[in-house]
């Protein structure tokens, strides 16, 4: 039983909020998807643009440029001739290094009302690219009419310095100081000093030299002879660090010279997948480039950021989900995620923090609303199953790369989590982990449904906690049999035993108090006074995906996930439509996320059912096709499928989200049965299915302990077969039907 901490009434220290405001909810003034959002990231800073590259400021957008949870640039917007250019184009490499947008004059009218210079006759292409807190513009202007044009180019800027938490919604009742502004020849300050003290700039450069410069606008008046061109160049530092001296254009190109290096470094580590079905290939391509661009280089390794707009930061369960996703193609982000979160592990109680020792990160925030208070988030624990997956990718990483080493040193992590889930995650002492917030700052719900309304009863009632959620048992079973395999790698067998037991003793446990005849599935928690929330749910996949359920149950679950009610055609609803609270346009009642279908999916697969799998992963890479980038984004609403028709997108959905991203990833590993061995140095495959959209599949240099691996499969008759490709023969593979 947890030895809570007292906490005392009141508010924490900061702004007195809305019980509302508490819960963080982000609000719907405008669909990020009718934009068509344009997005980049690099390190600690992402930029999020339309589709013209520009960053129009307004209530509700979050367009912008971002560095450590503040916007350093909240509008950036060209003109040309004072009108906005028109829209050709706008693409995003296949990597996601490089923003291209191409651009058009609109008809300019002279005095009298006729048209001066047609349409179509100066293009202009936007090249732009984020690097090291930094965002790096060329703008190329040509003149394709038959005379000589001048044109005004404008650059209208303009930084506000909000907290990301303002931009979500939240009203602060006060704020720090904006700065005058700096203006040179060639360059503009801007700044601002928070509350917490902290110097916040953008340094704004422009080449060539402005003809007009102020703290808003750069302008400048060009001259183009039939068929000549010229660039502009614009850097934007989100914070004072001088770049070299340089000439803006050479260190535009030595940007993005390294921005270049660093995604293919990223592509190094890990194996690349490629099939018969180029649109397949095309949504698996840009998963792993979103997963490259998401990833910021800590001193531990890479570690996946959770998504774009709202929660670029460190996130413990995201990050754990997407590399347990992306673990068989590029283990390297495992042991980041591992390092990190291990480092930043709770050794003490806070109350505002909902911290207690042993527990694993929910979230960290380096913005001013965090650093005073104002939000609980600047090291913040409230999650109820970060440090049981925390355990779980742990034993996975073991198995998948052998790295006892690694493991070893964080022996002392692990033994604290483990000692977390016996001494702090069992509050009442019934065997069940379960969560309830220390203040009335934190998170109500600290699944990864943490809407304020996702847990209640088939009445449609809120159930009051301590809630004991139906995953997070599956994965604590997960945590303790891995916990049974490190011991053994460590050559405690009498504790690896011990942790075999006691997840054995959970299965008849759980089976008891959480399975539902009535309702055909496990019930969605259990309240604080035991009753069930008797709720068909996708939380029950994820008892198939950690191996908790009982095989007789496997069937009966599987069957009520795919059935209409839960299952749209783009994929399996987080609830039934048939329950209370159902509604398709909801974040956590009724919609669909990529991420949690894949877990299902994973599940299914290790029950042994391939053919429900493949229906989960053609309805999701089904959906990606129907997506700008192909992207498949945070959520979508969970209305059914129609014929000939996309799915309905939400509103405000992160998109690139980490574990959506990782989702086509883990869903291939799940067809294939593919499991790596590291210790054995085996690629095994059981009984491998391929989707009916692909033929054939080639997995391309994947790692093994020590060596790689390069597998083709091919469907043939009845079977898919595989075949080792390639020289390398330090790793065996293996296939069983």
């Amino acid at each position: 039983m947890s030895s809570m901490p007292q906490v005392e009434p009141g508010l924490e220290p900061g702004q007195n909020l809305s019980q509302a405001q508490t819960q963080f909810f982000i609000p719907a003034t405008a669909s990020l998807h009718e934009r068509r959002p344009r997005t980049l990231k690099h390190g600690d800073s992402f930029a999020v643009f339309d589709h013209s590259g520009d960053a129009i400021a307004g209530i509700g957008s979050p367009e912008g440029l971002y560095y450590r949870d503040t916007r350093h640039l909240s509008h950036l917007f060209l003109t040309i001739n004072g009108m906005r250019p028109m829209l050709l184009s706008s693409a995003l490499r296949d990597d996601n290094t490089l923003l291209t947008c191409d651009l058009t004059n609109p008809d300019f009218y002279g005095e009298d009302g006729r048209v001066a210079i047609e349409h179509d006759l100066l293009h202009m292409r936007r090249t732009r690219f984020l690097h090291e807190a930094a965002i790096y513009e060329r703008i190329t202007l040509r003149n394709f009419d038959s005379v000589a044009r001048r044109a005004t180019i404008s650059l209208a800027f303009a930084a506000d310095f909000a907290d990301l938490f303002e931009i979500r919604g939240m009203t602060r009742l006060r704020k720090g100081e904006m700065l005058p502004a700096e203006v040179g020849a060639d360059a503009v300050r801007l700044g601002y000093r928070g509350r917490d003290e902290l110097l916040r700039q953008t340094h704004l450069r422009f080449d060539p030299k402005p003809d007009h410069l102020t703290e808003s606008e750069a302008r400048f008046e060009i001259d183009l002879r039939p068929g000549e061109r010229c660039t502009l160049f614009l850097r934007a530092t989100c914070d004072d660090a001088e770049a070299a001296d340089a000439p803006l254009p050479k260190e535009f190109l030595r940007a993005l010279r390294g921005k270049m290096q660093d995604a293919r470094a990223a592509r190094s580590r890990g194996g690349t997948l490629r099939s018969s079905n180029s649109l397949f290939n095309e949504v698996t391509q840009r998963s792993v480039a979103d997963i490259d661009m998401l990833s910021t280089q800590t001193e531990y390794g890479p570690y996946p950021y959770a998504g774009i707009p709202w929660f670029s930061t460190i996130f413990g369960r995201d990050a754990i989900i997407t590399a347990l996703e992306t673990l068989w193609l590029d283990p390297a982000i495992g042991r980041g995620v591992l390092g990190y979160l291990a480092a930043h592990q709770a050794t003490a109680f806070d109350a505002a923090s909902d911290a207690e020792p042993g527990k694993i990160l929910h979230e960290v925030r380096h913005g001013e609303m965090a650093e005073l208070g104002e939000v609980p988030f600047r090291h913040y624990y409230g999650s109820i199953d970060s440090t049981p997956l925390f355990l779980m990718l742990a034993g996975a990483y073991l198995e998948r790369t052998g790295d006892k080493d690694f493991l070893a040193s964080l022996r002392p992590n692990i033994q604290a989590a483990l000692d977390w889930i016996d001494q702090h995650g069992d509050r009442d002492g019934d065997g069940f982990v379960e969560y309830g917030r220390f203040t009335d700052q934190g998170l109500v719900n600290q699944g990864w449904k943490d809407s304020h309304d996702s847990v209640f009863h088939a009445d449609g009632s809120i159930a009051k906690g301590p809630i004991a959620l139906a995953e997070v048992q599956a994965y604590v079973y997960g945590a303790w049999t891995s916990a049974a395999a490190l011991f053994a790698a460590w050559g405690d067998g009498t504790r690896a035993a011990d942790y075999a037991a006691r997840a054995e003793q959970l299965r008849e446990r759980f089976d008891a108090a959480f399975f539902d005849t009535q309702i055909g599935t496990y019930v969605l928690a259990l309240d604080g006074e035991k009753k069930p929330c008797r709720v068909r749910s996708s939380n029950a996949g994820h008892v198939l995906f950690t191996g908790l359920a009982l095989e007789a149950r496997a069937e009966s679950v599987v069957r009520t996930l795919m059935a209409p009610a839960s299952f749209s055609g783009w994929g399996i609803r987080t609830i039934a439509s048939t329950e209370a609270r159902y509604n398709p346009m909801s974040y956590h009642n009724g919609s669909i996320w990529p991420h949690d279908n894949a877990l299902i999916a994973a599940g299914f697969s290790r029950y042994g059912y391939r053919r429900e799998a493949k229906q989960v992963f053609e309805g999701l890479v089904s959906a990606a096709t129907y997506v700008d980038l192909l992207r498949l984004p945070e959520l979508f609403c969970g209305f059914p499928r129609r014929r000939a028709q996309g799915p309905t997108f939400y509103p405000v959905a992160c998109s690139p989200q980490a574990w959506s991203a990782g989702a086509p990833l883990m869903l291939i590993q799940s067809f294939l049965g593919l499991r790596l061995d590291a210790a054995e140095g085996v690629a095994r495959l059981d009984n491998p299915t391929l989707p009916d959209l692909i033929d054939d599949l080639m997995l391309d240099n994947i790692p093994v302990g020590d060596g790689r691996v390069s597998i083709a499969l091919e469907r043939m008759a009845e079977k898919v077969v595989a075949r080792r490709i390639g020289e390398q023969r330090k790793v065996g593979i293996s296939v069983t039907y």
